[in-house]
C-alpha cells in the first residue's frame, strides 16, 4: 500500500520567516522561533484523515557559516515536540554546492517517498517560495504556494495559491 504525504516548507510555512527588505529568512534562533497561526490545527488534521507530514528545508546558512547547524536542529527539535510532524529533511548545502538536495531539485523528496513507501502524484508540496514549488512539480507532487509576496522570483505555475497554510486544506484534503 503506497501512503500520502504533505512536504511542507518550514520558514514561511511552519513558522515565521523573518523578513528583510522583502526576502524571507530562518529564525536566528529559538527566540525567533514563532509558531504560525493555524499551523497546529492545518498538520492536525492532515494528520487525521491520513497524511504522512515530512518537513523539506534548504538552510544554506550553515554552508555559508552564518548559522551554526546545531540552531537549525534545536529549531527542528522545538517545533517536533509542538507539532504531528514524521520527519525532519534539511539540505545544509548553499547553492554552487551542485547537492542533489536543494531545493529546487527534488531529492529530498524523493529519498523520503523512497523511505516511507510515498505515491508522490497523491502527495503534496507546501511552500512560500518558486524553489519548494519547482522541487514539488519536479517529484510529481500537486503544489500550494503559500504567497507572501516576497521581494523575489514567483513561481509560474502552481496547483493552488493561498495565504497560509490552514487555507489550503480544503484543497489538500479534497
Amino acid at each position: 500500500m503506497t501512503r500520502r504525504a504533505v512536504f511542507l516548507d518550514r520558514d514561511g510555512v511552519i513558522n515565521r520567516a523573518v523578513v528583510r527588505e522583502g526576502r524571507p529568512y530562518p529564525p536566528a534562533d529559538l527566540s525567533e522561533l514563532e509558531i504560525l497561526p493555524g499551523v497546529v490545527e492545518a498538520l492536525t488534521r492532515l494528520k487525521t484523515v491520513g497524511f504522512v507530514l515530512i518537513v523539506v528545508s534548504n538552510q544554506p546558512d550553515v554552508a555559508r557559516g552564518t548559522m551554526p547547524r546545531a540552531v537549525v536542529e534545536a529549531i527542528n527539535t522545538a517545533l517536533r515536540q509542538a507539532l504531528p510532524i514524521d520527519e525532519f529533511i534539511m539540505c545544509y548545502h548553499d547553492s554552487g554546492d551542485d547537492c542533489s538536495c536543494r531545493k529546487p531539485k527534488p531529492g529530498m523528496l524523493l529519498a523520503a517517498a523512497s523511505k516511507w513507501g510515498l505515491d508522490l502524484t497523491t502527495s503534496f508540496m507546501v511552500g512560500d517560495r518558486w524553489r519548494d514549488v519547482e522541487a514539488g512539480q519536479r517529484a510529481g507532487c500537486k503544489t500550494v504556494f503559500v504567497d507572501y509576496a516576497y521581494n523575489e522570483k514567483q513561481p509560474e505555475k502552481v496547483d493552488c495559491c493561498v495565504a497560509s497554510l490552514i487555507e489550503a486544506l480544503p484543497f489538500i484534503c479534497a
